[in-house]
């Protein structure tokens, strides 16, 4: 084509004769690009300013990566064409592709020192100093957070796993370690016979009076008498132990605890931002509930949070479902009782395909305050493969909330999620793992680990640096199943191994897991039949139960392996590639239309059949590079 011919040739009078020629030709592609990309990738500014000034492009193209100019730019390696489309075009550094990739980013990669020294400039920080999010990756849905002191300590949404409701902390906001869980006692759970999906929602963590305070709403199933009541427990210390749960038996869901100014203590939850008045210790409710305002949206007004500053008292709701539409919106009042007024910047934070394709169903936030006067928002999000599957069920990101002249809270200037900022504090504590490996040799089992609906003592112990599980008589299908103990998968790309020695009764099974609800799950272990042993794979999608592969062995012990690379996972027997899951997308919110699905894929190891029992060596679990 002239166009791209004379942009590659440099060649000024070929581009403008072929303008001249076909004003629209700035439209059209060559091997999939149009003449911006190519002018930015060949860095001649003279060209470049040709092209914006003087010709039709549009330059809110995007490639099929969607990535914009600025990104070829960056491949030009030219500071002065950056800087141009920056400040001049308006292209972002930070605004990301479809993997959540930005140009300031791009830039450190490809090693284009003069230009990430622009980038860093503009942006105000050095690229060691970024983050990126999500910052809680896999399973962290729900987040809450409280600072005390120098310390800041979260809570995430459960559901039916024990036990129930991480309690992490962190002293940059971004490094999070899991301190301990708000329930540990099985028998106060209550979690027994729960379908997936039900258990423990969206909690709140508070400070109040030298004690720590989570509450979050216990659901149900739907055919009981009572199908959501609110749970409050406290704590001296951060991590625990937690009191004996009570439960005041107010319907709705996502509580939060407020505590005025005045030694006045309130719940608040859904429908819209419903409140009512607690006792001192927040056990009961002491007034009758009444509503504060419904919500700014109109639709799934949930997720209440009440924050007072300056006289204000500020509402954060988050509204539209927990899904594509999910969004927070703010609306304030002179008293907490009196008229809300909406902020005019609503949806103060939603999906913004425009800035960051990568991060979506942005929503549910708590405000916090940083000891030397910033702002942040934890929200949580959700992040597709293939553009349409969440199979790390919904995360936990956060943002710089900065407040207008006229005192109104802006997350991230209105950009949407960002992919990358710079780090809201420096911490000598802060440490990334990209590998993690559990040889199972501390006295109980780690932090990390969770079983279904409670968990039996009989059922798990430590040996001799071996996690043994010895299984029950219901298979992973049942909402009785209780032999199976997972973690949180937190990469779209890993490898996982462990191995394993069983001693099976008939019927019985063992192996590696990966696991999202009882309708959807696969096993790869070995499985006892007329007295001999057999390697099998069997997937469960909805109604659909398939044996995948189906081995004879004679084997004593067994090393089952996965490697992930998005949607598909190829299982190794003892090093040697057995059988490939080309899609998987089952383990995913959206894989099944079956049962409330908004929690996230599991991995791990299990053992059924009563009478049976597994010994694991080690689980581990490493991240592997991923672009889609």
């Amino acid at each position: 084509m002239k166009l791209i011919d004379g942009i590659i040739k440099n060649d000024t009078e070929l581009i403008k004769e072929a303008l001249r020629e076909d004003p629209k030709c700035v439209n059209k592609t060559q091997d999939g690009l149009c003449g911006a990309f190519y002018a930015a990738r060949g860095g001649n500014m003279e060209i470049n300013k040709l092209m914006i000034i003087n010709s039709m492009t549009s330059y809110n193209v995007l490639d099929d990566n969607r990535r914009s100019v600025l990104f070829y730019a960056v491949e030009s390696g030219n500071p002065e064409l950056c800087r141009y489309i920056v400040e001049r075009v308006g292209h972002s550094p930070l605004a990301a592709d479809k993997n959540g990739i930005t140009a300031f980013e791009y830039a450190h990669e490809l090693g284009k020192k003069e230009v990430l020294e622009y980038f860093e400039e503009y942006c105000g920080f050095k690229y060691e100093e970024g983050y990126k999010n999500p910052v809680r990756r896999g399973f962290y849905p729900d987040p809450s957070i409280v600072r005390v002191g120098d310390d800041y300590y979260m809570v995430n949404s459960t559901f039916v796993y024990f036990p129930c409701i991480p309690i992490s902390h962190s002293k940059d906001l971004v490094h999070w370690e899991i301190i301990g869980h708000a329930i540990t006692n099985p028998d106060w759970a209550e979690l027994e016979g729960l379908d997936g999906g039900r258990g423990y929602w969206a909690p709140d963590i508070s400070y109040y009076k030298g004690k720590f305070y989570i509450c979050a709403t216990y659901r149900n199933n739907d055919n009981e008498k009572i199908v959501r009541k609110q749970m409050v427990t406290r704590s001296d210390r951060p991590e625990g132990p937690y009191e004996k749960p009570v439960f005041i038996e107010v319907d709705g869901i996502d509580p939060s605890i407020f505590n005025d100014d005045d030694g006045n203590r309130y719940m608040l939850l859904n429908r819209g931002a419903s409140i009512f008045k607690l006792s001192d210790d927040a056990k009961e409710r002491t007034s009758e509930v009444s509503l504060l305002y419904y919500g700014d949206n109109k639709r799934a007004p949930e997720g209440p949070h009440i924050l007072k500053k300056d006289g204000w008292y500020y509402l954060f709701q988050a509204e539209g479902g927990t899904g594509p539409g999910h969004m927070i919106s703010v609306s304030r009042s002179r008293e907490l009782f009196g008229v809300y007024e909406r902020c005019p910047y609503n949806p103060i934070m939603t999906y913004r395909e425009i800035f960051n394709p990568y991060i979506r169903r942005c929503g549910h936030g708590k405000p916090v305050q940083t000891a030397d006067g910033r702002w942040f928002i934890f929200y949580l999000c959700g992040r597709l493969l293939d553009g349409r599957y969440t199979v790390l069920g919904r995360e936990t990101c956060v943002d710089e909330l900065e407040w207008t002249a006229d005192g109104w809270p802006v997350i991230n200037k209105g950009r949407g999620a960002s992919a990358f900022s710079k780090m809201p504090l420096i911490s000598s504590d802060s440490v990334c793992r990209d590998e993690i490996k559990d040889d199972f040799d501390g006295d109980e089992i780690g932090c990390e680990w969770y079983s279904l609906r409670g968990r039996k003592a009989e059922t798990f112990g430590l040996d001799n640096s071996r996690l043994i599980i010895k299984g029950d008589s219901c298979g992973l299908d049942s909402t009785k199943c209780s032999s199976v103990l997972l973690r949180r998968q937190e990469s779209f790309a890993f490898e996982a191994d462990t191995v394993g020695r069983f001693s099976l009764r008939e019927g019985g099974s063992g192996g590696l897991t990966c696991y999202y609800d009882e309708y959807s799950y696969f096993t790869f272990g070995v499985t006892q039949k007329d007295g001999k042993n057999y390697v099998e794979i069997w997937e469960k999608a909805g109604s659909d139960l398939k044996k995948s592969f189906y081995k004879k062995t004679d084997k004593k012990e067994f090393k089952f392996g996965v490697v992930t690379e998005g949607l598909k996972r190829s299982l190794y027997l003892n090093d040697e590639l057995v059988y490939t899951i080309e899609d998987s997308s089952y383990l995913s919110d959206e894989g099944v239309n079956m049962g409330k699905r908004f929690t996230g894929a599991m991995m791990g190891v299990f053992c059924t059949g009563e009478g049976s029992e597994a010994a694991f060596d080690y689980f581990r679990t490493k991240v592997l590079p991923f672009r889609e």
